[in-house]
């Protein structure tokens, strides 16, 4: 049985590119939109104390986790999109078929938008 500090990795999701201003309360009540929450945390800087732009969010199950990943990954906080994806854990079981560059876009197309595009064909991963 796991200890009560250690992290379910399979029911946490990465959450990055978040501003400054986002607190662990705000994540809070945006991640229980997609499933109960069992833990948020921050990062803080040792020196400054201001977050580090990510953090972690510990769901009840892997479904709820799997399903925050997928309604939460590039809405927008801040003005900034998120980016939420399971925790590095998985990454390592992940089949990445190619990288891909994709130029010559109409100035409109924004990072959003990008996404829902190209997501209807499989996973994306680090989006620049």
């Amino acid at each position: 049985m796991a200890q009560k500090n250690e992290r379910d990795r399979e029911a946490s999701v990465h959450i990055g590119n978040l501003d400054d201003r986002a607190t662990d309360e705000l994540i809070w009540e945006l991640m229980v939109q997609a499933g109960p929450v069992v833990n948020v945390h921050l990062p803080k800087d040792r020196v400054t104390q201001s977050t580090q732009g990510y953090g972690f969010c510990e769901f009840q199950s892997a479904e709820d986790a799997d399903y925050a990943v997928k309604i939460m990954n590039m809405v927008k906080l801040f003005g900034k999109p998120m980016r939420a994806n399971k925790s590095a854990n998985d990454r390592r079981l992940l089949d990445v078929g190619a990288k891909l560059f994709i130029g010559n876009l109409d100035p409109d197309v924004d990072k959003k938008l990008f996404f829902d595009t190209f997501a209807a064909f499989g996973p994306l991963y680090n989006l620049l």
